[in-house]
Protein backbone atom coordinates (compact mmCIF):
# COMPACT_ATOMS: atom_id res chain seq x y z
CA UNK A 1 0.00 0.00 0.00
CA UNK A 2 2.80 2.44 0.91
CA UNK A 3 4.51 1.76 -2.44
CA UNK A 4 1.27 2.55 -4.27
CA UNK A 5 0.80 5.84 -2.40
CA UNK A 6 4.43 6.85 -3.06
CA UNK A 7 4.04 6.00 -6.75
CA UNK A 8 0.90 8.10 -7.05
CA UNK A 9 2.54 10.98 -5.20
CA UNK A 10 5.56 10.85 -7.52
CA UNK A 11 3.19 10.80 -10.50
CA UNK A 12 1.40 13.94 -9.32
CA UNK A 13 4.69 15.65 -8.51
CA UNK A 14 5.99 14.86 -12.01
CA UNK A 15 2.86 16.38 -13.47
CA UNK A 16 3.45 19.48 -11.39
CA UNK A 17 7.07 19.89 -12.50
CA UNK A 18 6.13 19.46 -16.13
CA UNK A 19 3.21 21.86 -15.83
CA UNK A 20 5.37 24.57 -14.26
CA UNK A 21 7.43 24.62 -17.44
CA UNK A 22 4.34 24.44 -19.61
CA UNK A 23 2.46 27.33 -17.96
CA UNK A 24 5.24 29.91 -17.65
CA UNK A 25 3.86 31.93 -20.56
CA UNK A 26 0.21 31.81 -19.43
CA UNK A 27 -1.55 35.15 -19.01
CA UNK A 28 -2.95 36.21 -15.65
CA UNK A 29 -6.46 34.79 -15.14
CA UNK A 30 -9.40 37.17 -15.57
CA UNK A 31 -11.75 37.91 -12.70
CA UNK A 32 -15.38 36.82 -12.70
CA UNK A 33 -17.14 33.61 -13.63
CA UNK A 34 -15.67 31.03 -15.98
CA UNK A 35 -17.76 28.11 -17.26
CA UNK A 36 -16.74 25.19 -19.45
CA UNK A 37 -17.71 21.58 -19.92
CA UNK A 38 -17.68 18.48 -22.09
CA UNK A 39 -20.23 15.83 -23.02
CA UNK A 40 -19.51 12.56 -24.79
CA UNK A 41 -21.39 9.50 -26.01
CA UNK A 42 -19.25 6.44 -26.71
CA UNK A 43 -20.26 3.36 -28.70
CA UNK A 44 -18.79 -0.12 -28.77
CA UNK A 45 -20.32 -2.88 -30.90
CA UNK A 46 -19.47 -6.30 -32.31
CA UNK A 47 -21.66 -8.79 -34.22
CA UNK A 48 -21.22 -12.26 -35.78
CA UNK A 49 -23.57 -14.30 -37.94
CA UNK A 50 -24.28 -18.00 -37.36
CA UNK A 51 -21.69 -19.09 -39.96
CA UNK A 52 -18.74 -17.32 -38.29
CA UNK A 53 -16.52 -20.38 -37.77
CA UNK A 54 -14.03 -19.08 -35.20
CA UNK A 55 -16.70 -18.05 -32.73
CA UNK A 56 -17.72 -14.75 -31.22
CA UNK A 57 -20.34 -13.10 -29.04
CA UNK A 58 -22.56 -10.24 -30.13
CA UNK A 59 -22.22 -7.21 -27.88
CA UNK A 60 -23.31 -3.59 -27.69
CA UNK A 61 -22.12 -0.95 -25.22
CA UNK A 62 -23.10 2.68 -24.71
CA UNK A 63 -21.49 5.17 -22.34
CA UNK A 64 -22.62 8.74 -21.63
CA UNK A 65 -20.43 11.19 -19.68
CA UNK A 66 -20.81 14.86 -18.76
CA UNK A 67 -18.25 17.08 -17.02
CA UNK A 68 -18.99 20.73 -16.21
CA UNK A 69 -16.88 23.34 -14.38
CA UNK A 70 -18.05 26.64 -12.89
CA UNK A 71 -15.16 28.68 -11.43
CA UNK A 72 -15.08 32.16 -9.87
CA UNK A 73 -12.20 34.57 -9.22
CA UNK A 74 -12.38 37.89 -7.37
CA UNK A 75 -9.29 39.46 -5.83
CA UNK A 76 -7.79 36.98 -3.35
CA UNK A 77 -10.83 34.68 -3.47
CA UNK A 78 -11.45 31.69 -5.72
CA UNK A 79 -14.38 29.28 -5.89
CA UNK A 80 -14.05 26.18 -8.09
CA UNK A 81 -16.97 23.82 -8.73
CA UNK A 82 -17.01 20.65 -10.81
CA UNK A 83 -19.89 18.33 -11.72
CA UNK A 84 -19.23 14.83 -13.07
CA UNK A 85 -21.97 12.52 -14.31
CA UNK A 86 -21.46 9.22 -16.15
CA UNK A 87 -23.56 6.20 -17.01
CA UNK A 88 -22.79 3.19 -19.19
CA UNK A 89 -24.59 0.00 -20.10
CA UNK A 90 -23.59 -3.13 -22.04
CA UNK A 91 -25.57 -5.95 -23.63
CA UNK A 92 -23.76 -9.19 -24.44
CA UNK A 93 -25.59 -11.71 -26.67
CA UNK A 94 -28.59 -13.13 -24.76
CA UNK A 95 -27.28 -12.23 -21.31
CA UNK A 96 -28.91 -9.62 -19.10
CA UNK A 97 -27.81 -6.05 -19.79
CA UNK A 98 -25.47 -4.66 -17.14
CA UNK A 99 -24.22 -1.21 -16.31
CA UNK A 100 -20.55 -0.58 -16.94
CA UNK A 101 -20.32 2.90 -15.45
CA UNK A 102 -22.37 4.83 -12.91
CA UNK A 103 -21.08 7.99 -11.28
CA UNK A 104 -22.51 11.23 -9.87
CA UNK A 105 -20.02 13.56 -8.20
CA UNK A 106 -20.01 17.22 -7.15
CA UNK A 107 -16.87 19.02 -5.96
CA UNK A 108 -16.61 22.53 -4.51
CA UNK A 109 -13.46 24.31 -3.33
CA UNK A 110 -13.24 27.83 -1.85
CA UNK A 111 -9.82 29.46 -1.55
CA UNK A 112 -8.43 32.66 0.06
CA UNK A 113 -4.94 33.75 -1.04
CA UNK A 114 -2.24 33.03 1.54
CA UNK A 115 0.96 33.65 -0.40
CA UNK A 116 2.58 32.55 -3.63
CA UNK A 117 0.51 29.74 -5.18
CA UNK A 118 -0.95 28.71 -1.81
CA UNK A 119 -4.41 29.59 -0.45
CA UNK A 120 -6.40 28.74 2.65
CA UNK A 121 -9.22 26.47 1.55
CA UNK A 122 -12.44 24.75 2.46
CA UNK A 123 -13.67 21.91 0.27
CA UNK A 124 -16.78 19.79 -0.10
CA UNK A 125 -17.26 16.58 -2.06
CA UNK A 126 -20.38 14.50 -2.65
CA UNK A 127 -20.60 11.33 -4.71
CA UNK A 128 -23.11 8.58 -5.30
CA UNK A 129 -24.63 6.69 -8.25
CA UNK A 130 -27.69 7.10 -10.50
CA UNK A 131 -28.97 3.55 -10.79
CA UNK A 132 -29.28 0.33 -8.82
CA UNK A 133 -26.35 -2.04 -8.73
CA UNK A 134 -26.54 -5.84 -8.71
CA UNK A 135 -24.22 -8.67 -7.86
CA UNK A 136 -23.02 -10.55 -10.93
CA UNK A 137 -23.21 -14.33 -11.13
CA UNK A 138 -21.06 -16.28 -13.60
CA UNK A 139 -22.53 -19.26 -15.45
CA UNK A 140 -20.70 -21.54 -17.89
CA UNK A 141 -22.60 -22.17 -21.13
CA UNK A 142 -21.65 -24.57 -23.94
CA UNK A 143 -22.11 -23.16 -27.46
CA UNK A 144 -22.10 -25.24 -30.66
CA UNK A 145 -20.27 -23.62 -33.59
CA UNK A 146 -21.39 -23.83 -37.23
CA UNK A 147 -18.79 -26.55 -37.95
CA UNK A 148 -20.15 -28.76 -35.15
CA UNK A 149 -17.41 -28.05 -32.63
CA UNK A 150 -18.29 -26.74 -29.19
CA UNK A 151 -16.84 -24.14 -26.88
CA UNK A 152 -17.58 -23.04 -23.33
CA UNK A 153 -18.10 -19.40 -22.45
CA UNK A 154 -18.96 -17.74 -19.17
CA UNK A 155 -22.15 -15.67 -19.18
CA UNK A 156 -22.65 -13.11 -16.43
CA UNK A 157 -26.18 -12.83 -15.08
CA UNK A 158 -27.70 -10.39 -12.61
CA UNK A 159 -28.01 -11.47 -8.99
CA UNK A 160 -29.35 -9.63 -5.94
CA UNK A 161 -29.44 -5.83 -5.74
CA UNK A 162 -26.63 -4.43 -3.57
CA UNK A 163 -26.90 -0.65 -4.12
CA UNK A 164 -29.01 2.14 -5.63
CA UNK A 165 -29.22 5.94 -5.81
CA UNK A 166 -27.89 7.57 -2.61
CA UNK A 167 -26.91 4.15 -1.29
CA UNK A 168 -24.03 4.34 -0.88
CA UNK A 169 -23.49 8.11 -0.80
CA UNK A 170 -20.32 9.81 0.41
CA UNK A 171 -20.09 13.34 1.79
CA UNK A 172 -16.84 14.86 2.96
CA UNK A 173 -15.72 18.39 3.80
CA UNK A 174 -13.04 20.24 5.73
CA UNK A 175 -10.54 23.12 5.90
CA UNK A 176 -7.06 22.96 4.47
CA UNK A 177 -4.57 24.50 2.04
CA UNK A 178 -4.69 24.46 -1.74
CA UNK A 179 -1.78 24.84 -4.15
CA UNK A 180 -3.14 26.11 -7.45
CA UNK A 181 -1.10 26.83 -10.54
CA UNK A 182 -4.11 27.14 -12.85
CA UNK A 183 -7.54 25.65 -13.48
CA UNK A 184 -5.67 22.68 -14.96
CA UNK A 185 -3.31 22.04 -12.04
CA UNK A 186 -4.18 22.13 -8.34
CA UNK A 187 -3.69 20.08 -5.16
CA UNK A 188 -5.78 20.47 -2.00
CA UNK A 189 -4.59 19.15 1.38
CA UNK A 190 -7.20 18.93 4.17
CA UNK A 191 -5.83 17.37 7.41
CA UNK A 192 -9.15 17.72 9.31
CA UNK A 193 -11.77 16.18 7.03
CA UNK A 194 -15.17 14.89 8.13
CA UNK A 195 -16.68 12.10 6.04
CA UNK A 196 -20.13 10.53 6.14
CA UNK A 197 -21.18 7.32 4.39
CA UNK A 198 -24.92 6.78 3.87
CA UNK A 199 -26.57 3.43 3.05
CA UNK A 200 -30.24 2.42 2.97
CA UNK A 201 -31.21 0.09 5.81
CA UNK A 202 -32.25 -2.65 3.36
CA UNK A 203 -28.55 -3.32 2.71
CA UNK A 204 -27.54 -3.54 6.39
CA UNK A 205 -30.26 -5.95 7.58
CA UNK A 206 -28.00 -8.98 7.36
CA UNK A 207 -24.59 -7.42 7.84
CA UNK A 208 -22.23 -4.54 7.11
CA UNK A 209 -22.48 -2.64 3.84
CA UNK A 210 -19.85 -0.23 2.46
CA UNK A 211 -18.44 0.17 5.97
CA UNK A 212 -21.81 0.93 7.60
CA UNK A 213 -22.47 -1.50 10.44
CA UNK A 214 -25.41 -3.91 10.53
CA UNK A 215 -28.69 -2.15 11.37
CA UNK A 216 -27.27 1.37 10.82
CA UNK A 217 -27.79 3.75 7.90
CA UNK A 218 -24.70 5.94 8.21
CA UNK A 219 -21.07 5.97 9.29
CA UNK A 220 -18.93 8.91 10.44
CA UNK A 221 -15.21 9.17 9.83
CA UNK A 222 -12.62 11.86 10.59
CA UNK A 223 -9.30 12.00 8.83
CA UNK A 224 -7.03 13.58 6.23
CA UNK A 225 -7.81 14.16 2.57
CA UNK A 226 -5.67 14.98 -0.44
CA UNK A 227 -7.19 15.84 -3.82
CA UNK A 228 -5.17 16.50 -6.95
CA UNK A 229 -6.23 17.54 -10.44
CA UNK A 230 -4.09 17.86 -13.55
CA UNK A 231 -5.08 18.24 -17.17
CA UNK A 232 -2.40 18.10 -19.83
CA UNK A 233 -2.78 18.95 -23.52
CA UNK A 234 -0.39 16.42 -25.05
CA UNK A 235 -1.04 17.64 -28.59
CA UNK A 236 -3.48 19.91 -30.37
CA UNK A 237 -6.28 17.35 -30.34
CA UNK A 238 -5.15 15.11 -27.45
CA UNK A 239 -5.72 15.83 -23.77
CA UNK A 240 -5.20 13.80 -20.60
CA UNK A 241 -7.14 14.54 -17.42
CA UNK A 242 -5.92 13.10 -14.11
CA UNK A 243 -8.03 13.14 -10.93
CA UNK A 244 -6.60 11.76 -7.67
CA UNK A 245 -8.26 11.50 -4.26
CA UNK A 246 -6.67 10.04 -1.11
CA UNK A 247 -8.32 9.67 2.31
CA UNK A 248 -7.08 8.31 5.65
CA UNK A 249 -9.49 7.72 8.54
CA UNK A 250 -7.84 8.66 11.86
CA UNK A 251 -10.51 6.81 13.86
CA UNK A 252 -9.93 3.35 12.37
CA UNK A 253 -7.01 1.78 10.47
CA UNK A 254 -5.43 5.10 9.30
CA UNK A 255 -2.80 3.10 7.41
CA UNK A 256 -5.50 1.83 5.01
CA UNK A 257 -5.66 4.84 2.71
CA UNK A 258 -8.66 5.05 0.38
CA UNK A 259 -7.51 5.73 -3.19
CA UNK A 260 -9.56 6.95 -6.15
CA UNK A 261 -7.63 7.70 -9.35
CA UNK A 262 -9.24 8.45 -12.71
CA UNK A 263 -7.54 9.13 -16.03
CA UNK A 264 -9.53 10.45 -19.01
CA UNK A 265 -7.78 10.49 -22.39
CA UNK A 266 -9.56 12.34 -25.20
CA UNK A 267 -8.30 12.08 -28.80
CA UNK A 268 -10.34 14.34 -31.06
CA UNK A 269 -10.86 13.55 -34.72
CA UNK A 270 -12.72 16.82 -35.21
CA UNK A 271 -14.99 19.09 -33.15
CA UNK A 272 -17.66 16.42 -32.66
CA UNK A 273 -16.00 13.01 -33.07
CA UNK A 274 -13.38 11.58 -30.73
CA UNK A 275 -11.92 8.43 -29.24
CA UNK A 276 -12.00 8.34 -25.44
CA UNK A 277 -10.19 6.14 -22.94
CA UNK A 278 -11.15 6.10 -19.25
CA UNK A 279 -9.17 4.28 -16.59
CA UNK A 280 -10.20 4.21 -12.93
CA UNK A 281 -8.53 2.51 -9.95
CA UNK A 282 -10.30 2.36 -6.58
CA UNK A 283 -9.17 1.07 -3.23
CA UNK A 284 -11.56 1.13 -0.25
CA UNK A 285 -11.17 -1.60 2.35
CA UNK A 286 -14.70 -0.87 3.64
CA UNK A 287 -16.02 -2.16 0.31
CA UNK A 288 -13.46 -4.61 -1.10
CA UNK A 289 -10.02 -5.21 0.36
CA UNK A 290 -8.41 -5.05 -3.08
CA UNK A 291 -8.04 -2.68 -6.02
CA UNK A 292 -11.13 -2.23 -8.18
CA UNK A 293 -10.17 -1.47 -11.78
CA UNK A 294 -12.40 -0.08 -14.53
CA UNK A 295 -11.38 0.66 -18.11
CA UNK A 296 -13.51 1.81 -21.03
CA UNK A 297 -12.46 2.70 -24.57
CA UNK A 298 -14.60 3.68 -27.50
CA UNK A 299 -15.29 6.12 -30.29
CA UNK A 300 -18.26 8.42 -30.41
CA UNK A 301 -19.62 11.93 -30.25
CA UNK A 302 -17.87 14.60 -28.22
CA UNK A 303 -19.01 18.16 -27.59
CA UNK A 304 -17.26 20.91 -25.63
CA UNK A 305 -19.23 23.81 -24.21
Amino acid sequence: MKKIIVSLSVLMASFGLYAQEETKTEEAPKEGWKRFGNASILFNQSAFNNDWATGGINSLALDLAVSYDVNYLKGDWTWDNKFIGAYGIAKVNNADSQKTNDRLEINSLVGKKAGGLWSYSFFGNFRTQFDAGFETVGESVTITNADGTTRTVEILTIGERNSHFFSPAYLQFGPGMVWKKSDNLKVNIAPATSRFIFVHDEFTVNGDSFGVEQGDTSRFEFGASLQGYYKLNVAKNISVENILSLYSNYLEDPQNVDIDYTMNLVMKVNKYISANLTFQALYDDNTVGAFQIREAFGAGLNYGF
